[in-house]
């Protein structure tokens, strides 16, 4: 069951989500100027790059997870639900990167789309991610599922830095990195910078609450699982003919295949 502490903090991080989202917004469409180049078209930069952000942040935490899961001394299956519901956040996050991405760059660059080197990574790690979920619907036990999703979820995380870096490693339309640049040097100053770091701690108490909610989720999807695991169990024991053996030996690879239970 839910405690009492995980409630509180789930309806702290919602609260905090709305408030700081709803200062970002004030702030990002009537307190800052526009742009003397961009003009109006710069308000996207208070969304854009701290969506991107934490499309990362969901990414990063589905790997973590995904190495606890596979190291024998922290597997449980707790790793695997964190794994998945990170990652389900960081598609939508994902998608709404680049839909704000065509959004800019239609005024910008005159189309919605172009195959620059970051649209491109970024479009294929949406699309790796949403393997990984495909991956999971694939029938199998929670073991293995578990095991096949870490192996995936890891090697879809190698995009992250390729579309990170894209726009210094190869010739791009692309803006270069306004805050995390190499150099370590913010490219935006004032109060532009003020609600841009704003916007990044605001979409990051959505990422967690939304982290929070899709978990519980999962966490009870498992338990219903759990339990109609045992009610086949029982029925099958019932069933005539069934030597109690048999029973127990499926009940060996059930636990077997699930080293813990949530």
């Amino acid at each position: 069951m839910e405690s009492k502490r995980y409630k509180r903090v789930r309806r702290a991080a919602g609260i905090a989500s709305l408030l700081s989202v709803a200062v970002t917004v004030i702030l990002g469409l009537w307190v800052t100027p526009p742009d003397v180049v961009q003009g109006q078209l710069v308000r996207l930069i208070y969304v854009h790059p701290p969506v991107a952000w934490v499309a990362y942040l969901a990414y990063g935490v589905t790997s973590i997870a995904s190495i606890l899961y596979l190291w024998k001394r922290t597997r449980n299956l707790r790793w695997d639900l964190l794994a998945v519901s990170s990652a389900e956040v960081g598609v939508i996050f994902t998608g709404l990167t680049l839909i704000t991405g065509s959004i800019w760059g239609r005024p910008a660059w005159g189309v919605w789309w172009t195959w620059d080197a970051r649209l491109t990574t970024t479009a294929l790690l949406f699309v790796l991610y949403l393997g990984y979920l495909a991956l999971r619907r694939v029938p199998a036990d929670s073991h293995q599922r578990a095991v096949r999703s870490a192996i995936a979820g890891l090697i879809a995380f190698i995009d992250v830095p390729i579309v990170h870096q894209s726009v210094v490693w190869w010739r791009t339309l692309h803006q270069g990195a306004t805050v995390l640049n190499p150099s370590l040097s913010p490219k935006i100053h004032g109060e532009m910078a003020t609600t841009l770091l704003i916007g990044f701690i605001s979409f990051t108490f959505v990422y967690i609450w939304m982290l929070m909610q899709r978990y519980q989720i999962a966490d009870l999807e498992q338990r219903v699982l759990d339990v109609e695991l045992e009610q086949l169990i029982k029925e099958r024991r019932n069933e005539p003919g069934v030597g109690s053996s048999q029973i127990e030996s499926t009940e060996d690879v059930d636990n077997a295949d699930q080293p813990s239970k949530v």
